[in-house]
Order: structure tokens, then sequence, then C-alpha cells
């Protein structure tokens, strides 16, 4: 696999940017998506509030990736909760197969799960509903649950390095959390109005 480093200041043609305080490109993965990398000047990126995102990386192939999904149920059990985990499955099937076609190997895949935090003002606990589905999927997989920073009331901002599986975490300040937290809410009024036929629209490959 070609490995490159830095390359000329400013923004790359699939819109990435340096981050000089990193020393690396900005990939930003957004709520829906995913993307996956072996580069080593590559950091992928995501703010969180309810969301939850699953960082993986296999050290030997030296690659990883990141997604970022949000389930539309509650962690009570109920009808709407099985319909709701599909959602985080394929959110979750779609990035560790991608990984396989890339080379990673499942048995060395090692998984940091980020965020769920209690940010959203419904009746339902959002943020719970999401780490639990995460930490349940990756046991279920038997897959190497080597970081869960999940909870709290708190936004974070996680920047993971998918060649070597480096991850850094920091709390959003409140202005940065108002728009995550109105992004999530616009995404879970989708997920909630979309049939259950048509879900898998809301999440596109990258």
């Amino acid at each position: 696999m070609e490995r490159r480093g830095l390359g000329v200041d400013g923004p790359r043609a699939d819109g990435s940017y340096l981050d000089r305080e990193f020393g690396a490109y900005v990939v930003p993965v957004v709520l829906g998506h995913h993307r996956i990398s072996g580069r080593d000047d590559d950091m992928l990126v995501t703010t969180l509030g309810s969301c939850v995102a699953a960082c993986i990386n296999d050290p030997v192939a030296q690659i990883g990736g990141m997604n970022h999904f949000l389930l539309p149920g509650s962690p009570s059990g109920g009808e709407g909760y099985g319909v709701a985990t599909r959602y985080g499955s394929v959110a979750m099937e779609w990035l560790i197969n991608d990984l396989l076609e890339r080379g990673a190997r499942r048995e060395r895949m090692e998984v940091k799960l980020f965020g769920a935090a209690r940010v959203i003002d419904t009746s339902l606990d959002v943020g719970a509903a999401n780490a639990a589905f995460a930490v349940d999927y990756v046991r279920r997989e038997g897959l190497a649950l080597a970081v869960q920073d999940l909870g709290g009331d708190k936004g974070r901002r996680i920047h993971f390095f998918p060649a070597t599986g480096r991850a850094f975490r920091r709390l959003l300040r409140p202005e940065a959390e108002r728009e995550t937290v109105h992004q999530e809410m616009d995404y879970l009024q989708a997920l909630r109005r979309s049939p259950l036929e048509g879900e898998m629209e809301l999440f596109e490959r990258r």
C-alpha cells in the first residue's frame, strides 16, 4: 500500500485540509457517513452529541475508518428499538466490510467507541440507546473493544488517525455543541419520518 507524508499546504482534491496543530489532513466524517484511509497524514474528524462514532483500526494492515450514526429508537427494547438497531447495524457493517475489502482482518480489528451523550432534549435518552447498541454490537461480533468513551452530558470532537489507531477526544464548547445538537435533531426527525423500506437511503457509502 502506498504511504505518503504531508504534501503541499492547503486543501487537497478530496476537500480535506491541513491542520497544523496535529500535522495532518482533516477528513470530515459527517452524520450518516463513514470514511476509510491508510494514509499516515490523514486524520478523520467528527463532532458528536448523542451520536456514536466507531473508530476501527487494523494495526498490521495500517488501515482504519470511522463511522458516525444515530439510532432513531429508545433503549427500552420495544418494537421500535428492533427497527432502530438496523440503522446502527448497517453503519457498522458497511465500515467493517469496506475495511475488509482494503486488506484488514476482522481478528486484528481494534474498536474505539465515542459519543452517546445526553444532549438531545426528548423523553427518550437517545444517547443511551446509541451506547447500548454500539457496545452490544462489538461484543456480539467478537471484535476487540479497546476504548469506550460514552455517555455523559457533553458533546465531543473526535480526532482519529486511521493508519495508527491513535484517537483524541475533546469536549465541545457550548456554541459548537448547540450546532451539533441542532444537526442531530434534524437528522433524527428525518429518520423517524422515513419508511422502513427506504431507511437505508439515509446512509451513504463513502
